[in-house]
């Protein structure tokens, strides 16, 4: 009986070990599938663009509450520490660089990852236990370069833009607290805060949307193109998407930052 329970244990976790790694190689084909449809004519201009405004209509009004409160409490955070020093001068330079650098891009991809990225998740999901997909295939339309790599390059063409955006609310949210206390102008504070900038930071800003965007995308329409087993595999679709989506924006942004700092 002992051996028998041993037996199935290590069955279990043989079968566990097993579909982990063929859920990579899923996953790699898949990928591998979209740089092969994506290059491939006819393109879906109209759907692409169709999706680039869903993914920034979605994503708009909470990325301007949540950057806009972003840069007003680091900057709220901030100040007492570069008082105590003498430098709160340096304060709209200190915001810039955290939020241009770390904070704009990181925030932005979060956000998106959660509001678009599960959407993406579930409407494909749907779309896949209700054989609205098999459809598509049976009426000699290509669902996947329709569904999917519409989605991944609306995406990552989007999450560069929304960042700007982001960082742009931010440093509006840091400027009313600097002004409140020092009656500082607008100009004098972006001068100083954009001063600590560089073409580097920047160039990393967009490398770091651009793979935050695609990441979002690709992983929402994997999961959601493969989702079954009914409703219940929607919801774990559009759970999945954003959980493996998160973990894998913390990825890039370590690999990223340490790339930047040896160039830097």
């Amino acid at each position: 009986m002992e051996q028998s329970k041993k037996k199935q244990k290590k069955y279990l976790i043989s079968a566990k070990v097993d579909g982990f790694f063929i859920r990579i190689f899923d996953g790699w084909k898949f990928f591998l599938r979209f740089f092969a449809e994506v290059f491939k004519p006819p393109y879906e201009w109209g759907e692409i663009v169709k999706q680039s405004y869903q993914v920034g209509y979605r994503s708009l009004g909470l990325i301007s509450l949540t950057g806009f409160i972003t840069g007003l409490v680091f900057t709220k955070q901030s100040r007492p520490s570069l008082s105590d020093f003498g430098a709160a001068s340096w304060l709209p330079s200190l915001v810039a660089i955290a939020i241009i650098r770390a904070l704009a891009p990181l925030v932005t991809a979060l956000i998106c990852a959660g509001k678009v990225g599960s959407n993406i998740g579930a409407e494909l999901g749907s779309m896949k236990v209700t054989e609205q997909i098999d459809a598509m295939e049976v009426s000699a339309t290509n669902p996947f370069k329709f569904l999917v790599v519409s989605r991944v390059m609306a995406t990552t063409l989007m999450l560069p833009l929304l960042t700007f955006y982001s960082g742009f609310v931010g440093l509006m949210g840091s400027y009313l607290d600097v002004h409140n206390h020092e009656q500082t102008s607008f100009t004098t504070f972006f001068e100083n805060a954009l001063s600590g900038i560089t073409f580097l930071d920047i160039g990393a800003t967009v490398v770091k949307a651009l793979c935050y965007g695609f990441t979002i995308g690709i992983v929402s329409c994997y999961k959601g193109y493969t989702a079954s087993q009914g409703t219940e595999g929607v919801g774990r679709a559009a759970n999945a998407s954003v959980v493996l989506s998160m973990f894998l924006i913390f990825v890039e942004e370590i690999i990223i930052v340490q790339i930047t700092n040896y160039i830097r």
